[in-house]
């Protein structure tokens, strides 16, 4: 028996688990979220399965993990994980990171920890990037610079992507990445309405 290979094929399925668990357990919340009911629970415990499945051993550059567990964690408003997930994230070098997938990671890291000037600049270089979502730079970098009117305007062309859209995580057709926008925006100091959505909770 060559057990290394087996090793590797039992973490790999098992963090493949923890990625799963943590996709339903964040769904599972923004469903209750659409429905106005309590959701804090479930995106706890999706930031954790998040965070597990980064521990059991995932690629270096399995960015979507941090994303997921930070996200999960403003919408549930859980400060101590965010306290622990924020400059964790920094650490594996998001800020810098080549991709625009870590850079995202990054700044939402940054803003979470209010580091206003680092986070504005990680937003402007998404900016200049065509593989990354420009409206959703565009919030980043406007809540980093306290700009209101700016990021209502680009909020708003990120939930009306999110209406055109075929695929959502889980079936779950949320605009989640518009709900996370905004606890940044009400951390930063600002409250922004967002616009009246299918996608979006009842005001």
């Amino acid at each position: 028996m060559d057990w290394i290979p087996l090793f590797d094929d039992k973490r790999d399925r098992y963090q493949r688990a923890l990625v799963m668990q943590g996709n339903t357990a964040y769904a599972a919340g923004l469903a209750l979220l659409m429905a106005g009911e309590p959701a804090e629970e479930w995106f706890r415990r999706a930031a954790a399965r998040w965070r597990e499945s980064w521990d059991a051993g995932a690629p270096a550059d399995a960015w979507g993990r941090p994303i997921g567990a930070l996200k999960a964690s403003l919408l549930a408003r859980d400060e101590p994980a965010l306290e622990s997930l924020a400059p964790w994230t920094l650490e594996l070098g998001t800020a810098t990171a080549d991709s625009p997938i870590g850079r995202y990671a990054g700044v939402l890291a940054l803003l979470v920890l209010a580091r206003w000037p680092e986070a504005r600049h990680v937003a402007e270089s998404l900016r200049e990037r065509d593989d990354f979502p420009r409206d959703v730079a565009d919030a980043l970098a406007y809540v980093a610079a306290h700009d209101v009117v700016g990021f209502v305007e680009a909020v708003e062309s990120v939930v009306a992507s999110f209406e055109t859209r075929e695929e959502f995580l889980e079936d779950v057709p949320v605009a989640d990445t518009a709900l996370v926008l905004a606890e940044l925006a009400r951390r930063r100091g600002f409250e922004a309405q967002l616009p009246d959505s299918a996608t979006l909770p009842a005001p």
